[in-house]
């Protein structure tokens, strides 16, 4: 009995031991209030499937080394909720297990419930079978849809729940999210749209997480419910109550990409002007969209159009690398950021105008005092005077003092290194060759042109695509057959006829008697389209046979559910007898859902029917090939130059779809500045060029040996000419000057060394990624008059003789590199100008 008593009183101990102590999390005015703390915080997303669960420890740890608070995520409905009532959260769905790994980290998560998400996924997160709910209509006061979405949002939210991952029962997650960007239309959806805000509010805080709940771009959202701001640039939001803080829960690090469009890109110098701006004027809460963006595996894709990459521009990359400088520059904000957080959560800023498109901002209390220098001007640099001293204010920029004497951080100074990353192409693991190429033995199958299913049916008319297929294939046949008695002119020599097509989108391929004989694909801006496709057809029957296909669905937008696919009509013959049309659109045509290479699953590359060989330029064939696993633990990629459309698999798994042959346009990739309001389209890079040539490869999704690659090629292309790529790095570089702020550590560092008349001068630093790796050699090394940018930097008229030397001395043999930028260490070349460092360096 005693022992039973103790062995009782052990577990309780055990138990109350490892008790965790939850946290109140509240707002006011300011900031949000963590444990009756106010916080200045810092986010940015991560999509947990736009990665795999190896990937996600790395990239919560990058961004917490990146000066992150906070890691916010949408949860996507339709990846786990696939089939009403059955749930999917295994694997790259495993959102416990990311929010685990976050708070592991100690990190904060702001859990983005939705359910309706955006982000370029497909349909906005929502699973097709909503649409088929009877009398439901989404995203407005309608019974159906709120009781489904109130069902999902507390499935999400009792999962958390259960597992205590609410910061009220000691977790990681101090927000909440419902709905999502409903502002930008809700007009369109009239009186009903207050009611139903009204409502979603109600529901969300009726569920009891105990954290703040926001809205973002929701200017009348409901106390308590915080609005908060979506953009480029959100300096000059106010929420709509005096109580509550300013946020801003998406700040556009880049922009998606396209298919058929150029690769857009945000420069780091006004990416940090724009959150610098924020805190300046008032704001606490702030959120990089995307932190990192990740890959659209599979069908995720929405738009339509939108590429398997996700990159973002974000600061690290698809495959989880810090992007340089962007993630480093960004780290040294964030840095500046918090050494005036005393300041930023204690008052309001009292600010200044100091000259035309001049501005400071200052944070003063008894005991502390911080100051933001503004110049808002896009051309010109100034001088100003503050606080008794003059400061240099180059164009678009903010400088950040958070003694409102030193100035720490510029906006438009970089001090952080920039690196070069090249995917370079990876031969065969076979000695009899030296073939970049991933295999040069392959196997195929054809895929049936036309109806080749038992489970096809007939229709009086043209069917719209979704409708029929609910999106279980991107693919839809629409078959029919028409009869020629021989007269007519077209058949003659050298004559042809047109068929007319016309299609809400968003690729149709036509085959006549089994013969590929045009094509058609919509745009990202407009995926519909209009079509004449010249046809040769014989004396008697003839069947035409239409591949319908979408590329994503549409995910954005007032009624976004509401838009369609596939033909729709006319489908007309033209250039009959005498000059006659036939319309076939309200003949009975014969229709098939899907491929029937996906009923027999070649995509896993079973299946007997497969034949020695790889037959080039041919449409509607599948290949397969065997592989071993690229050595090494650098980031894969596939590149897909030399084929068309279609989608691939690795090991049964798709990494998503590929189209290489989608050119961008030549024109519009000028040199971009990053002074200035920034646009979507504003920066681009890759005009003229495969819209996306490389797909990444999950190295989790690989065993060493006897891989299995299968592809499905559309249109035709030959699988020989694609090769496995691995991401290296070629190049460190740096480039600062004398007259940038000085180190952040050494300001920080204690007050002797600020109140020192023996100022610390500014420092470059390189660092090899790879902890295996040191500096191996000093590619280039100028103190001077450098110019160039890194990989093609040139000494200017004036340069030291010792640079090179010196830094090969400090830096060979090393991992990190670290070096006063001054003559005190070169020698001064040209006495009275300012001089500047500039250095690239390798690692092995």
């Amino acid at each position: 009995m005693i022992m039973r008593l103790l062995i009782a009183l052990m577990v309780v101990a055990m138990t109350s031991a490892t008790a965790v102590v939850g946290v109140n999390v509240t707002y006011d005015h300011r900031a949000l209030v963590i444990d009756g703390k106010r916080r200045v915080l810092v986010s940015g997303s991560i999509h947990y499937p736009r990665s795999t669960p190896d990937m996600w420890p790395g990239l919560i740890q990058k961004s917490k080394d990146g000066g992150l608070d906070v890691i916010e995520t949408y949860v996507f409905w339709n990846l786990h909720e696939p089939v009403k009532n059955q749930y999917d959260f295994e694997g790259r769905k495993d959102l416990v297990k990311f929010v685990k790994l976050v708070a592991d980290a100690g990190l904060y998560v702001h859990l983005r419930i939705g359910p309706y998400v955006c982000a370029e996924w497909n349909y906005g997160g929502f699973p097709l079978w909503l649409h088929f709910i009877p009398g439901i209509q989404l995203r407005t006061d309608n019974e159906p849809f709120k009781a489904e979405m109130k069902r999902f949002t507390a499935k999400i939210v009792n999962l958390m729940k259960e597992e205590n991952l609410y910061a009220s029962q000691g977790g990681p997650i101090i927000l909440s999210q419902i709905e999502n960007e409903y502002g930008n239309i809700d007009s369109s959806y009239g009186p009903a749209a207050k009611s139903y805000i009204k409502w979603a509010a109600s529901m969300a805080t009726s569920l009891n997480t105990g954290v703040p709940w926001v809205m973002c771009q929701q200017r009348d959202a409901p106390d308590p419910l915080i609005d908060t701001c979506n953009g480029f640039y959100c300096d000059g939001y106010k929420p709509n109550a005096a109580n509550k803080p300013t946020m801003w829960t998406e700040n556009w690090t880049g922009w998606f990409l396209s298919f058929g469009g150029a690769v857009p890109y945000r420069p780091v110098e006004d990416i940090a002007f724009a959150v610098a701006r924020f805190y300046q004027r008032g704001g606490t809460f702030q959120n990089y969209y995307m932190y990192h963006g990740g890959t659209n595996f599979g069908r995720t894709t929405g738009g339509p159009f939108i590429a398997t990459s996700y990159d973002y521009d974000a600061p690290l990359d698809e495959y989880g690398a810090p992007r340089q400088p962007k993630w480093g520059h960004l780290k040294d904000l964030h840095k500046a950021i918090k050494l005036c957080e005393d300041g930023l959560v204690a008052t309001d800023p009292t600010t200044t105008s100091l000259g035309q498109n001049l501005e400071a901002s200052v944070y003063k209390t008894s005991s502390s005092c911080a100051a933001f220098l503004a110049n808002v001007d896009t051309k010109n640099d100034a001088n100003v005077n503050f606080n008794g001293n003059s400061y240099h204010l180059p164009a678009w920029s903010v400088s950040i003092l958070p003694d409102c004497k030193n100035v720490v951080f510029n906006t438009a100074k970089i001090n952080s290194m920039a690196t070069i990353k090249r995917f370079v192409a990876t031969s065969v693991p076979d000695e009899l060759t030296d073939s970049k190429a991933i295999s040069s033995d392959w196997s195929y199958v054809n895929e049936p042109v036309g109806i080749s299913s038992n489970d096809a049916f007939n229709k009086l008319g043209l069917a719209e695509q979704i409708n029929t297929t609910a999106d279980q294939s991107d693919y839809l046949w629409y078959s029919i057959s028409t009869d020629i008695k021989g007269g007519e002119p077209f058949l003659h020599d050298g004559y042809q006829t047109t068929l007319h097509v016309k299609s809400l989108g968003h690729v149709l391929h036509l085959f006549v008697n089994g013969q590929l004989e045009g094509s058609a694909i919509g745009n990202a801006g407009n995926p519909g389209f209009t079509k004449d496709i010249s046809v040769v057809l014989k004396p008697g029957k003839n069947k035409l046979d239409l591949l319908s296909l979408t590329v994503g669905l549409q995910n954005y937008g007032a009624f976004f559910d509401k838009t369609g696919a596939g033909i729709t009509g006319p489908v007309e013959l033209e250039g009959l007898t005498n000059g006659s049309t036939v319309d076939l659109s309200t003949q009975r045509w014969t229709y098939q859902i899907g491929l029937k290479g996906e009923a027999l699953g070649l995509n896993t590359g079973g299946s007997s029917l497969w034949v020695s060989g790889s037959p080039k330029s041919q449409p509607l064939t599948w290949y397969k090939t065997n592989f071993d696993s690229p050595s090494g633990d650098s980031p894969i990629a596939i590149d897909f130059t030399g084929m068309g459309k279609g989608e691939a698999w690795v090991n049964g798994q798709s990494i998503g779809r590929y189209w290489p042959s989608y050119i961008a346009p030549s024109g519009g990739c000028s040199t971009c500045s990053y002074k200035g309001p920034y646009s979507s389209n504003k920066c681009l890079k890759n005009c003229g060029k495969p819209s996306q040539k490389l797909y990444h490869v999950p190295r989790s999704w690989l065993k060493p040996n006897d891989n299995v690659l299968v592809l499905f090629e559309e249109i035709g292309g030959d699988p020989t000419q694609i090769s496995f790529t691995t991401q290296e790095l070629e190049s460190l570089c740096s480039l600062v000057s004398e007259s940038h702020p000085v180190p952040m550590e050494a300001w920080s560092q204690n007050k002797s060394t600020r109140k020192s008349k023996s100022t610390p001068k500014p420092r470059i630093s390189l660092h090899c990624p790879n902890p295996n790796q040191v500096i191996s050699s000093i590619k280039f090394a100028s103190f001077g008059t450098p110019q160039g940018k890194c990989g093609s930097f040139n000494h200017g008229y004036c340069r030291s003789p010792n640079a090179l030397s010196i830094l090969q001395k400090v830096c060979i043999g090393s991992r990190t590199c670290n070096i006063e930028v001054s003559s005190a260490t070169f020698g001064d070349p040209c006495i009275g100008v300012v001089k500047s460092l500039a250095v690239e360096a390798s690692c092995a």
